[in-house]
């Protein structure tokens, strides 16, 4: 039997009105992503399941220039990563330095904390990036630290931290390196090895236009040798369990989100195809140019400081005497969703993501409607 009406009573709850997505993620997907989606299931304790997690491992790895180090596919969100560095290669009671520069580096904090080791933060204000001197001095004046979080790309902000040069001064302080790159992998370059990164995470539903459910990381073998020796690592973000069934199935622990995980594969196909690594990050760098400049364009003011803008999400203050969320309200009464403001600075400013199936007709539109609504706005005080 079928049930075709079933989809259009889904439809009618999931989008009552067509939207085009300029969100923080869940993002837009790629209509090949959704279409490899919606094949059969299989047995992920099947040969065809193991080569699908196999390619996709080899190809991500790839992606993320991480010969050296193992990455992981577990069904989560990217925080569960986040929660899996401090319970498997931070000591029971234990000292790590926490950067935070807005909502994300928070989070870290409360994981931190919340699975009984001791957070040492180093906080900058709302739009402003860690700097590599004040990372230096931090760790001088704490060196009992065994590891250093940092968000790449802090989306309620707008921020892009200098990762590279972050990352080079934990190295020369010898401490592990833990990079929540949720919202940046798959648009900032990621160069695990080269960088010296231990354990770097994301998930599927930011850069790479994938639907959520599905978690990834590359992990060195610094963090798969400290894991031995921390009791209490879990059972479910278990590293060492986790990679014992790559190692030995290619597979995963507990079942997979094959669907996510066919749509990965989908997208790094297309990054292929599309001529590699290169020719992807810069269509994300060109993307979040267009959409920089046509907010100049309207007079309107990034928050990020200058020259440490993301190129996945752009974060405006908007105009004097006119609330983000009415910026966002209006938008989304004309078919756009775009993102409110988020954490302390949410009241003045909005974003504006540019993550995933996005094309070049829709920015034109967004900003034609953009400029309509400021302008109503503007005029209604």
């Amino acid at each position: 039997m079928k049930y075709p009406d079933v989809i259009d009573e889904v439809r009618r709850i999931m989008w009552p009105k067509p939207l085009k997505l300029f969100t923080a993620g869940p993002v837009a997907c790629f209509p090949e992503v959704l279409e490899v989606m919606s094949l059969q299931m299989l047995s992920h304790r099947s040969d065809e399941y193991r080569a699908l997690h196999k390619d996709t491992v080899l190809r991500l790895a790839d992606f993320l220039e991480a010969k050296e180090s193992t990455v992981l596919l577990i069904p989560a969100s990217g925080t569960g990563f986040m929660e899996a560095s401090i319970r498997n290669a931070v000591t029971p009671g234990g000292k790590v330095l926490v950067t935070i520069i807005g909502a994300f580096g928070k989070r870290y904090r409360e994981v931190v904390e919340s699975n009984g080791r001791v957070p040492i933060v180093l906080e900058k204000p709302p739009g402003e990036p860690v700097l590599p001197e004040e990372l230096d001095e931090a760790l001088k004046k704490n060196p009992d630290v065994e590891a250093v979080t940092i968000t790449y790309n802090e989306t309620s902000t707008g921020v892009l931290n200098p990762l590279p040069e972050l990352a080079k001064v934990v190295k020369e302080h010898d401490k592990l390196l833990f990079v929540d790159a949720v919202s940046a992998m798959g648009a900032a370059d990621i160069k695990v090895d080269e960088w010296g990164i231990d354990l770097v995470f994301a998930s599927s539903q930011k850069a790479f236009g994938v639907p959520p459910g599905l978690a990834m990381a590359a992990v060195s073998p610094a963090v798969f040798e400290k894991a031995e020796k921390i009791p209490g690592r879990g059972w479910y973000f278990d590293l060492l369990k986790i990679k014992k069934y790559l190692d030995s199935q290619w597979s995963t622990p507990s079942t997979p989100p094959i669907p996510q995980i066919a749509g990965l594969n989908a997208v790094l196909r297309i990054i292929e195809k599309m001529g590699g690594k290169e020719a992807w990050l810069r269509m994300y760098a060109e993307r979040a140019e267009k959409i920089r400049r046509g907010v100049r364009d309207l007079g309107l003011e990034l928050f990020a400081r200058e020259g440490y803008y993301s190129p996945t999400i752009t974060v405006v203050k908007a105009p004097e005497g006119v609330r983000g969320v009415d910026v966002y309200k209006a938008m989304r009464n004309r078919g756009f969703e775009i993102a409110k403001g988020y954490g302390p600075v949410k009241e003045y400013t909005f974003r504006i993501g540019h993550m995933g199936y996005i094309t070049d007709e829709d920015i034109e539109e967004l900003f034609i409607n953009l400029r309509e609504v400021i302008e109503e706005l503007k005029g209604g005080k």
